[in-house]
């Protein structure tokens, strides 16, 4: 049996996390821990086999009030709580980092592939890209380390971007009709690759996604139809929207941020809902709440 602890007791990731291992009971034990007091630095990690750390911050402001709380939280505290995993003799250290260390998304195509160098564009993907340099250095033929750099993540009581957009897919009569392409990855699709992460004790840097890339306003469609509603696409917006680039909500809607979809293959299939499929079922579940 595995034994995983996992860090920020009542994130969105976390607790999808250990609700998806609650479902093979004879192969996993999961335990959770807060980080927002010292408590956890009282708790004995050697009672596990891997740490998953997915406390920090994010979503919050871009204020530059909040730079020094977000490399507390989003660097520093990785830094330590990787540091205790490996003095409490923890075999693996998964941490989340995100695919915003490569900077935000844009008004032009282009694809992360492995040859592209991370270069954030503010200072949340910094602080992920600075915890990954922090923590690197740890890692030991004892101590394997495991960085994710996924891409948006989706699902029933997900955060961030899709949750605003389920709500204008449901009141809107037309949405814009940009041709983009977003990199994104269903919670379920997630954590069977956390899964496979420890029942194959791995160690390296990782970009899981789902097999198809995301157009927006197909997305919008999409979402529209599972609630039995229509949504009428439309151009007429458009030269306005791509002279409004740079701000950053058109950027976050219609911008373009993709992985080159080999470097997401696993010996493992990871990915068990399709895009139609996770669509469907985030609204069913939202609308059942």
């Amino acid at each position: 049996m595995k034994r995983i602890l996992i860090t920020g007791a009542n994130s969105y990731i976390g607790t999808s996390l250990e609700k998806w291992l609650e479902k093979y009971p004879d192969k996993y034990f999961v335990d959770t821990v807060s980080t927002r007091n010292y408590v956890w630095k009282q708790k004995n990690f050697s009672e596990f086999d891997s740490v998953f750390h997915v406390a920090g911050i994010a979503h919050v402001s871009s204020s530059p009030k909040m730079e020094s709380i977000y490399y507390k939280a989003n660097r520093d505290l990785v830094v330590e709580v990787a540091n205790k995993a490996k003095l409490d003799g923890v075999k693996q250290f998964i941490f989340m980092s995100s695919i915003i260390v490569y900077g935000d998304s844009g008004s032009v195509k282009g694809v992360i592939d492995e040859n592209t160098v991370p270069k954030p564009s503010n200072f949340y993907g910094n602080s992920k890209l600075q915890a990954e340099k922090g923590i690197v250095s740890l890692e030991s033929n004892d101590f394997k380390i495991v960085i994710l750099r996924p891409p948006m993540i989706y699902g029933k009581g997900s955060k961030g971007n899709y949750p605003k957009l389920s709500v204008a897919a449901q009141k809107l009569p037309i949405f814009p009709d940009i041709d983009n392409e977003r990199s994104m990855l269903h919670i379920d699709n997630l954590c069977e690759f956390i899964k496979l992460m420890i029942d194959n004790e791995e160690s390296g840097l990782f970009f899981p996604q789902n097999t198809e890339f995301v157009k927006t306003s197909e997305m919008v469609k999409l979402i529209a139809e599972s609630h039995g509603k229509k949504i009428r696409l439309t151009k007429v917006f458009n030269p306005l929207l791509r002279l409004m680039y740079g701000i950053n909500v058109v950027n976050k809607v219609f911008g373009n941020l993709v992985y080159e979809k080999s470097m997401s293959d696993y010996n493992v299939n990871y990915r068990i809902r399709d895009f139609r499929e996770s669509i469907e079922m985030a609204e069913l579940e939202s609308f059942q709440r």
